[in-house]
């Protein structure tokens, strides 16, 4: 069983080191952060966390390939696999469209985009001169990298096919958690349709987390979370929900249903336990907790670590 940990790029640089100090502590074995617009850049935040770990994975959740060139995401990757010592991870996916629309941009074919930019990053990594469409011979990384593992975030049916075929691991997010079985179904059609094995992808169960020993604290900031996001969900996963998209529209978070409040698990480490036990029992090999964590981030990854975590480290 492995154990990640996912934050968004809200909070100040200098206190990724720390959280990832914590959650290198507490057993987790990889350390994820957001590009979301306009906040901080997660390859600085990443290049700290890198300079102030030794042992935990660190990765982006996720870069896109519309606001990313695939050749400067090469670039980055390749500079800060090397200052972690080999222990950088690239997610990346579409995007949300809504975010993009911010810019101007319009996510059009985000399937091919982003199977061609993964396919243009495994070339480069490689020490080769990619075949894409307008770049000349000179296209190629002057550094040599190995091959970085590459994440594909998904919730579309497509993309979670995608990590299938052609993803070293995937980060499909689920909301609920009780999504994974309709998630895995779409990603073993990807497995089957490129001929491979479900252990060649590391497929992590992508759940938002709000843990607390005060259960009502634990749910206000998951609340918070669910009221600024939930315009953004796919369509398959508020049919997962029993949710309709309009309800989310301009919701404060004192608006959150219980229905909504599922998307997540939330409350104490007795609360959490039994979903996650579900996940494990759906065919879940890798637990990722997801953001807000928690009303105080630092204490719940001590939660997590102490009271959760050896539950399910032999499962």
């Amino acid at each position: 069983m492995r154990f990640s940990l996912r934050f968004n790029n809200d909070l100040a640089v200098s206190a990724y080191p720390r959280l990832a100090q914590a959650a290198e502590q507490a057993g987790f074995d990889q350390f994820w952060v957001s590009d979301d617009l306009f906040l901080r850049s997660v390859w600085i935040i990443l290049s700290a966390v890198a300079e102030a770990t030794e042992r935990i994975q660190v990765g982006t959740c996720i870069v896109n390939p519309y606001t990313m060139h695939p050749a400067e995401m090469a670039m980055a990757a390749g500079a800060l696999d090397e200052l972690s010592g080999g222990r950088f991870c690239l997610g990346i996916s579409s995007g949300a469209g809504d975010f993009l629309n911010w810019v101007g941009i319009t996510p059009e074919q985000p399937v091919n985009a982003v199977r061609n930019t993964v396919k243009a990053l495994r070339g480069l990594f490689a020490g080769g001169r990619p075949d894409v469409q307008g770049w000349t011979p000179e296209a190629y990384l002057r550094f040599p990298t190995r091959q970085i593992p590459i994440y594909v975030g998904a919730m579309s049916p497509a993309m979670l096919r995608m990590i299938g075929r052609i993803a070293d691991g995937g980060l499909p997010l689920l909301f609920p958690p009780e999504h994974f079985s309709t998630a895995t179904s779409f990603i073993q059609e990807g497995l089957d349709q490129a001929g491979r094995a479900a252990k060649e992808v590391d497929v992590a169960a992508c759940i938002w987390c709000s843990i607390s020993e005060d259960r009502h604290a634990a749910e206000a900031v998951l609340r918070d979370k669910i009221a600024y996001y939930g315009h953004a969900l796919s369509p398959l996963i508020l049919q997962q929900l029993g949710v309709d998209r309009a309800e989310f529209d301009a919701i404060e978070a004192a608006q959150v249903t219980p229905a909504m409040l599922r998307i997540g698990v939330v409350g104490t480490a007795r609360d959490l336990i039994p979903r996650l036990e579900g996940l494990v029992a759906m065919g879940a090999r890798h637990l990722s907790f997801g953001p807000p964590l928690g009303p105080d981030p630092m204490a719940a990854i001590e939660l997590l670590g102490k009271e959760v975590l050896p539950r399910f480290r032999d499962a």
